[in-house]
């Protein structure tokens, strides 16, 4: 029995777990196939950040072996890693629980959003105060627009890796990066460059924590991680 939520809330507040990234959105020929979303996994598991994927980004994740134990043993902070060890010695798994946990197919983002509002509702807040954040690396597809800004409406600051077709507009960009913020809490990153993406995601997520009085991560601790 129990709460479920109970070691995922803990764990957030303690400080193991930074926040949680949802992963969405197809690969976008105009980069490398699955090079975003690998770079970005690794830079915010490092950071103790929790992943969650869906749809394309899970088979870009299973296609590079992100989506096991393994993965974790690699690339994990040492406190996502202490976390998803316990959960999946808990499980009865024998190893940790995946770096990357799969919630379903492109349409099953609803599922990732479910266990922020429950976070949410447990913790007596709004999901745009939450350490919560989403990234479409490679974002390709015209439903990547009513998936981004339902996100960007719930409160979750949703990075966008490749340009989004509004940016010739100032008013535009102004709107969706900035005036959203002030008014939803959530707001679009748009940054191609998968590194600085994911440490805007990172800064996103402390700013967060700072907001509910908890202790901020500090950036991980630099380490070579290998391909």
């Amino acid at each position: 029995g129990g709460d479920p939520l109970k070691p995922l809330i803990d764990n957030i507040v303690n400080g193991n777990i930074a926040g949680v990234c949802l992963f969405a959105g197809c690969n976008n020929v105009k980069i490398p196939q699955d090079r975003n979303f690998i770079t970005m996994v690794k830079e915010l598991a490092k950071r103790d950040v929790l992943i969650l994927a869906t749809g394309c980004a899970s088979g870009a994740f299973a296609r590079h072996e992100i989506l096991t134990p393994q993965a974790t043993e690699k690339y994990a902070g040492p406190g996502l890693k202490a976390v998803l060890t316990a959960l999946g010695m808990a499980a009865g798994l024998n190893a940790p629980l995946p770096l990357v946990l799969h919630t379903g197919s492109c349409v099953d983002n609803t599922r990732a959003v479910a266990i922020a509002v429950a976070i949410a509702n447990k913790l007596g807040v709004d999901l745009d105060k939450l350490p919560v954040v989403a990234t479409a690396p490679e974002a390709a597809m015209e439903k990547a627009v009513s998936i981004g800004t339902w996100a960007v409406a719930l409160g979750l600051p949703t990075h966008v890796g490749v340009i989004p077709p509004v940016t010739g507009s100032p008013l535009v960009t102004e709107v969706l990066t900035k005036t959203a913020k002030d008014l939803l809490g959530g707001y679009f990153i748009v940054e191609l460059d998968p590194v600085k993406a994911a440490e805007k995601l990172f800064a996103a997520i402390n700013e967060r924590r700072k907001g509910l009085g908890l202790t901020e991560k500090a950036p991980a601790m630099e380490f070579a991680v290998g391909d």
